[in-house]
């Protein structure tokens, strides 16, 4: 059997070009992505260490909390 319509062989396609400023542009865009992001979680981590150790540490104990016998009021004897 012939074919009486013609075939397509080939189909015309541009040539690629590669686009180095869109590139350039692309990479300061995800680098000032990636400033911002690590800027906030620097200040939130910061923050964060900065309440923990302002809120302090349960106090130490005091000369009275040493004492064994509450009728005695001088510790070590």
């Amino acid at each position: 059997m012939i074919a009486l319509e013609p075939a397509v062989t080939w189909i015309k396609v541009e040539k690629p070009v590669f686009d180095l400023v869109g590139v350039v542009l692309g990479s300061f865009r995800m680098t000032g992505a990636l400033l911002v992001l690590t800027l906030v979680v620097g200040i939130a981590l910061g923050a964060a260490l900065i309440r923990a150790r302002r809120r302090g540490a349960p106090p130490p104990l005091d000369d009275v909390s040493l004492h064994l016998d509450p009728a005695d009021p001088t510790p070590g004897r």
